[in-house]
């Protein structure tokens, strides 16, 4: 190397952010003094994938040549990390020795591990371990790409993504049964595909049943996010919980409170009530909610309550997600169109004289609201009302009928029609 080239290069390198990768980086040198070397020697002068567009100028202006636009990159974990025990944490020193040392049954075996490898050679600082989940400072986070090294994750789950990028899905889970993947995390892709029809652009694309979005096709709208049916899809431009579609439904009105009822007998879930004890012994309806709140452990958006002994759903938190209906143990939750529309909460199949005895707000299954309704939306199943909400026009017939006032509308504020339109499904479809 000539005098003139290695006071280039030592020019280049104090440019340079100058914290070495330990040859992890993007610029794939050993170190930062060989990155300002290959670049004096003739290499683009934007190698270093932390150089920010100011420093790349002022490379170009160092060389003497043409200065190059900068897409400037962080890392993204495609994983919530929710989904791996925390066994292996205090007796793996490594993801390496935890991938070893192997999964129990529930985890995710497609998912960070945990311990926090690319924690270490982070030389920025934007990576932080905690409770066994790693998160990222995109503040900080200089896109070197140490962290998504192969060597480094070895689960392959950390990419380097446009800093102004926007749309994310934290899921890398291979797992082909949807089942399988909604008991072991909340956050998992089922591979439904809906994202991917639902692109404009073509970005979005089931890869090993996990979604993956192209970065260089992706415009950052807010189709795949509203189209997830997980809702697992983060969007940080738009707020999806208020773009939805549908939204969850609890076919129960309360009655007694059975939550109550079943803790003083030594019940802690939905599942082992269910499982074990006679809601009959009770005294409560055999079709009614449990109310321990199965469902209001597995909701990650706070959307669903018990309240007196009864699960109700906040449809302005509720994203329609479908995870709370995996977990009733009774199938008392449904998902509904998230639009006014009428509902009867009640599944019972008791006759008039036993279900009153159990629930002062039950369906009697009169039929005045079927023999009323303009439109035949409404038919008794079981014993109770049913509402078609497909037929059903809103016109409010059926609860001026109902004498029990047991048929409720769910409203929607005026704003969200705007939402609605974004769905493509506009305030004249009502």
């Amino acid at each position: 190397m000539s005098d003139m080239q290695e006071k280039l290069s030592d020019r280049i390198l104090s440019i340079l952010p100058g914290t070495n990768c330990n040859g992890l980086g993007g610029c794939g040198k050993a170190t930062c003094r060989e990155c300002a070397e290959a670049i004096a020697g003739g290499e683009s002068i934007a190698l270093c994938p932390a150089c920010s567009q100011e420093q790349v100028d002022l490379i170009a202006e160092a060389t003497g040549r043409d200065p190059v636009p900068v897409q400037k990159k962080v890392a993204f974990i495609a994983c919530s990390g929710h989904a791996t025990g925390i066994e292996r944490h205090s007796i793996c020193g490594s993801c390496e020795a935890a991938k070893a040392y192997g999964f129990v049954r529930g985890e995710c075996k497609s998912g960070c591990l945990g311990i926090g490898d690319c924690v270490d050679v982070c030389t920025f600082d934007a990576m932080e371990l905690a409770d066994g989940v790693v998160s990222i400072d995109r503040e900080k986070c200089t896109g070197c790409g140490a962290c998504a090294h192969a060597s480094t994750c070895i689960q392959n789950i950390i990419y380097m993504v446009p800093a102004d990028a926007t749309n994310f899905i934290p899921c890398s889970s291979t797992e082909e049964d949807e089942d399988v993947v909604r008991k072991t995390c909340g956050y998992g892709c089922i591979s439904c595909g809906e994202c991917e029809r639902a692109c404009p652009v073509g970005a979005v694309s089931i890869v090993n049943y996990h979604a993956v979005i192209d970065y260089d096709k992706c415009e950052g709208c807010e189709a795949c996010a509203v189209k997830c049916r997980k809702k697992i899809i983060i969007d940080e431009y738009h707020d999806i919980t208020k773009l939805k579609e549908k939204v969850a439904f609890v076919a129960c009105n309360g009655g007694f409170i059975a939550g109550e009822i079943y803790e003083s007998k030594g019940y802690h879930s939905c599942a082992e009530a269910v499982k074990s004890a006679d809601p009959k012994d009770l005294g409560l309806c055999t079709t009614g909610c449990t109310g321990l709140g199965d469902c209001t452990k597995v909701c990650r958006y706070d959307a669903i309550h018990v309240e007196y002994g009864t699960a109700f759903v906040d449809v302005e938190k509720c994203v329609g997600c479908k995870d709370c209906t995996f977990a009733c143990p009774k199938g008392l939750i449904s998902i509904v169109p998230y639009k006014g529309a009428k509902m009867v909460p009640c599944s019972s199949v008791a006759d008039y004289e036993e279900k009153s005895d159990v629930c002062p707000v039950c369906c009697e299954s009169c039929m005045d609201c079927i023999n009323n309704c303009p439109n035949g939306a409404i038919y008794l199943e079981d014993r109770h009302a049913v509402v078609d909400l497909d037929l059903c026009e809103n016109c409010n017939i059926c609860q001026y009928v109902c004498f029990k006032g047991v048929i409720a509308e769910r409203a929607v504020p005026e704003y969200n029609y705007l939402q609605r339109d974004a769905l493509g499904i506009g305030k004249e479809s009502e």
